[in-house]
């Protein structure tokens, strides 16, 4: 799931790129617009687990989402705040650079688990 702060055509790319292997969904396409973090965070979780990528940083600081999500069966990858504010170009650059390493950290988490996607590390570091 590509959150709503990331544009639409990065879900469409990632989607086309694993289609597959992947079910790579924007969170607009599947809510619509204006969907309540704790809303798709709590429905997500009724479906079973979920990949979220994200630039929503709020999730992971707000007492009501950063629960929501913590106690959710979802495994969340945030982007870094200079990652944030970089061309689409540097954020897919760096998501391709660190796909393999997003799939297997997820397979080794539980559910309510974050990540940071650094800008330049080559690491995950666990928010």
């Amino acid at each position: 799931m590509i959150d709503e702060n990331l544009p639409p055509a990065m879900a469409k790319s990632l989607a086309a790129l694993f289609a597959g292997k992947h079910e790579v969904v924007h969170l607009r396409k599947k809510f619509g617009p204006g969907v309540k973090d704790t809303e798709w965070i709590a429905a997500l979780n009724a479906e079973g687990s979920w990949i979220i990528i994200s630039a929503d940083r709020r999730i992971t600081k707000n007492k009501a989402e950063q629960q929501a999500f913590k106690s959710s069966k979802l495994v969340g990858f945030f982007l870094s705040s200079g990652l944030q504010k970089s061309k689409l170009t540097k954020q897919m650059e760096r998501l391709m650079a660190l796909w393999e390493t997003i799939e297997k950290q997820a397979d080794l988490v539980s559910g309510g688990a974050m990540f940071e996607i650094p800008i330049k590390s080559t690491k995950l570091k666990q928010i």
